[in-house]
């Protein structure tokens, strides 16, 4: 799909240069893979963070040998 953006050249040639790009699109599409990545991270992170954990849960009881 073609797209037409208005990015800041200051930012496409920084991005270009940090990720050893040749192109802008290769810059481009890591940033966002990037970006997406960095959103679903969070997202598992706010879903952990809601996990009530038993404080008394010994797991080292699992791992003994029987």
């Amino acid at each position: 799909m073609a797209t037409n953006l208005a990015i800041d050249d200051w930012l496409i040639n920084e991005a270009k240069a940090i990720g050893k790009h040749k192109t802008k699109k290769g810059a481009v599409t890591e940033a966002l893979q990037e970006y997406i990545q960095r959103r679903k991270q969070t997202e598992i992170f706010n879903v952990f963070s809601k996990i009530d954990y038993d404080q008394n849960y010994d797991y080292k009881k699992q791992r003994a040998v029987k």
